[in-house]
């Protein structure tokens, strides 16, 4: 049985946000939640586990791949959860590099898009926040026993908790890091546009936020260690900003680290052109196959090229 639930302000106040307020500050609360729990999540692997006693020592990180899954699955969750607490309200992009490709391929009003993306940025912003909160002492007391280089007396592996960078073997080259943040979108948004079409095999029972964020998973162990699979301009930069102004200065912007300079754009153009690329991507090989035959009234079952012939025995 359905319970009413009374709005916490007077209707008076509520009526703005019943169109893009409302969406925004969705957009916003989602992007939020992810931040929240996927930093969350790097931060219990980078900082608090290794700071806690539970690891070999107070800066023993990664020693093997259970490690990175934990990430992976972390993040997983974390996309899970956000599109489950904003989906009704925004759709759930929750992402500029979504937000982006929907406008091309999907109709979402251009008009909207740069709201969206400032809410998404915003809310990472806000959720790193609360990371840095939440775990400032374990922080600290793991970049104070880790040995140079520092920056602002931080190291790469606790901004490694809020944003990414490359990996050494690209040797501070543009093009791997680039291509990997193209490829890793194109997949995620590739995934988004096929677990959402009820022309295709669409999740159902409301499992969709559950698919994308295996989605998620999938692409972090595929293609994770490249460069921190931002796949996401606001997972990333909000985060950045953050970092830069809590005293990871040149880490943060222009990104500059061990190997790798001026790297803050690429998890930003890298992702808004490969969410462009996955759309186009599936609307070219399947999208639009699934258009033709509905168009014919052919509906035939997954993987069958044509329709069932007609039983005559009936």
């Amino acid at each position: 049985m359905a319970v009413e639930i009374s709005p916490l302000l007077k209707p008076s106040r509520l009526r703005s946000r019943g169109g893009l307020l409302g969406e925004c500050m969705a957009e916003f609360l989602g992007t939020f939640v992810i931040v929240s729990f996927g930093a969350g999540v790097v931060a219990m692997a980078v900082a608090a586990l290794p700071g806690s006693g539970r690891a070999a020592t107070a800066t023993t990180i990664f020693l093997a791949a259970g490690d990175w899954l934990l990430i992976c699955w972390g993040w997983a969750l974390a996309v899970t959860f956000g599109i489950y607490v904003a989906g009704g309200v925004s759709g759930a992009h929750l992402n500029p590099a979504v937000t982006l490709a929907f406008a091309v391929r999907r109709g979402f009003p251009w008009a909207k898009v740069l709201p969206y993306w400032v809410s998404q940025v915003l809310g990472a912003f806000v959720g790193a926040a609360l990371v840095l909160l939440v775990y400032h002492d374990a922080i600290n007391a793991f970049d104070a026993v880790s040995k140079p280089p520092k920056v602002g007396g931080h190291t790469e592996a606790t901004f490694s908790i809020f944003a990414t960078f490359p990996a050494p073997y690209f040797h501070g080259g543009i093009w791997g890091p680039l291509i990997d943040q193209i490829v890793g979108t194109a997949f995620l948004v590739m995934f988004v546009v096929a677990v959402i079409d009820l022309r295709n095999t669409a999740a159902g029972s409301n499992l969709g936020p559950f698919v994308i964020g295996l989605a998620v998973a999938a692409i972090g162990m595929s293609y994770g260690a490249n460069a921190g699979y931002a796949i996401n301009p606001a997972r990333d930069f909000g985060p950045r900003v953050l970092t830069w102004l809590a005293g990871w200065k040149s880490l943060a912007f222009p990104g500059n680290g061990a190997g790798f300079t001026d790297y803050w754009w690429i998890p930003i153009v890298g992702p808004l052109v490969g969410g462009v690329i996955g759309v186009l991507v599936y609307d070219l090989f399947i999208g639009d196959v699934l258009h033709a035959r509905l168009k014919r009234g052919e509906l035939p079952e997954p993987g069958r090229v044509r329709p069932r012939p007609p039983d005559k025995s009936s």
